[in-house]
C-alpha cells in the first residue's frame, strides 16, 4: 500500500510501498478515506516528541472497516468509523479503571507509538473507533477526531454556566471550530485575533463580538471562559487580563515557553488555568453530532495522498486555511 513515511526525524515526507497491515486479536483493518494533518505533524517531524522512526503519521483518521479480527463483535464490515488519539491502553492501571485513559503511564498513541492514517489501510483496536453519524462526510469528519474534539472537550471541561460567556483566543485550525462549536451551545461568543482580515470570516463563524488583544477584551466587558487554541504564549498572557474574576483559561495550544500568571490576578480574581485534551468519548460523541446537525463545519483544503509533502509544508508554515486533509 502507499503510505506517507517520515524516514527520520526532521526529514522530509515520502510517499512510499509499504507492507499491507493485518488486524490482530482485537483489531479492524480500516481502507482509509480521509486523514487530518495536525500542527503535531511537525512537532512530531521535527523530533519534538518522542518516537521511532521510520513512522506513519497521522492522528484524525477516518474511512471504512473492510477486515474484523475473529474476535471482534462490536464492528461489522462496512462501518465508518474514525479513532482518536487514545489507540489502546492497559487497562489495569489507576486512570484506566477511573475511566481516564488519557492518562495510562502505558497508553499507544494513534501516528505516534503504533502507525497512524496518512495511508491507505491502517489498523484500528476495534474499542478505539468511533462510529461516524452518516450525515458526516469523511473529510469533515477527520478534523473532528482531534481538532474539533480538543476544543469542544476544553469548552465542556470549563463547566461553563448560563449566561457567562466564551472567548476563544487565535482563530486558526482550533480557533475555527471553537468559535463555532461556543456559538451552536448557546453562548455569546467573543473572538480574539490579531488578524483584521479574518474578521468577517469569524462573524460568519458566529462570533458575537471581535476584539484585538486582553485589554480590549476588558473593555468589553471580559470573558468567564477563554478557549486558548493559540501556540504563543505572550498572547496567552495578554489575553487573561481580559479574564473575568471566577474565570476559567483552558489551554489547548501548545508552547514551549513557560505561562507566568500574575499572583495578584490569581488571588483577587480568583481565576483558573486549567489544561485540556481529549477528556473523554461523550464529548466526542457531541462534538460530531454537532457537525451532522449542521451547526459546525471544518474549513478545509484538501489534498490526495499523492501530495502529502505538500500539505504537510503548508501546515509547516502556518499557511492551510484551516484544517489540511489527505484523501484516499
Amino acid at each position: 500500500m502507499k503510505a506517507a513515511v517520515v524516514p527520520a526525524a526532521n526529514s522530509s515526507w515520502q510517499i512510499k510501498d509499504v507492507p499491507e497491515p493485518q488486524p490482530g486479536p482485537g483489531q479492524v483493518l480500516v481502507k482509509m478515506r480521509a486523514s487530518g494533518i495536525c500542527y503535531t505533524d511537525v512537532h512530531q517531524t521535527l523530533g519534538h516528541l518522542p518516537g521511532q522512526f521510520p513512522r506513519v503519521l497521522g492522528h484524525e483518521p477516518v474511512g471504512e472497516i473492510v477486515t474484523v479480527a475473529a474476535d471482534v463483535t462490536t464492528r461489522k464490515v462496512g462501518d465508518r468509523v474514525g479513532s482518536a488519539w487514545v489507540q489502546s491502553t492497559c487497562g489495569r492501571c489507576e486512570w484506566c479503571l477511573r475511566g481516564r485513559r488519557m492518562f495510562c503511564p502505558f497508553m499507544k498513541g494513534t501516528g505516534a507509538d503504533v502507525q497512524g492514517g496518512h495511508a491507505e489501510y491502517m489498523p484500528m483496536n476495534a474499542d478505539a473507533t468511533f462510529l461516524i453519524p452518516d450525515k458526516v462526510s469523511f473529510e469533515q469528519a477527520a478534523p473532528i477526531f482531534c481538532a474539533g474534539y480538543t476544543v469542544y472537550s476544553g469548552l465542556r471541561w470549563a463547566d461553563p454556566q448560563p449566561h457567562e460567556r466564551v472567548a476563544v483566543l487565535g482563530i486558526g485550525g482550533l480557533g475555527h471550530l471553537a468559535v463555532q462549536y461556543a456559538k451552536a451551545a448557546g453562548f455569546e461568543t467573543i473572538a480574539i485575533s490579531h488578524s483584521p482580515d479574518k474578521d468577517k470570516m469569524i462573524r460568519e463563524f458566529g462570533a458575537d463580538e471581535v476584539v484585538r488583544d486582553g485589554k480590549s477584551l476588558a473593555a468589553a466587558g471580559g470573558a468567564d471562559i477563554i478557549l486558548s487554541t493559540t501556540n504563543s504564549t505572550p498572547s496567552m498572557v495578554d489575553s487573561i487580563q481580559g479574564l473575568r474574576p471566577d474565570g476559567r483559561f483552558i489551554v489547548m495550544g501548545a508552547d514551549a515557553e513557560p505561562l507566568t500568571v500574575s499572583v495578584i490576578e490569581l488571588l483577587f480574581k480568583r481565576i483558573k488555568i486549567i489544561g485540556s485534551q481529549q477528556n473523554g468519548p461523550e464529548y466526542l460523541y457531541e462534538a460530531l453530532d454537532y457537525v451532522a446537525q449542521g451547526k459546525v463545519k471544518s474549513v478545509i483544503e484538501t489534498y490526495p495522498l499523492a501530495e502529502a509533502t505538500k500539505a504537510y509544508e503548508r501546515v509547516a508554515e502556518g499557511k492551510a486555511r484551516f484544517r489540511a486533509v489527505l484523501t484516499m
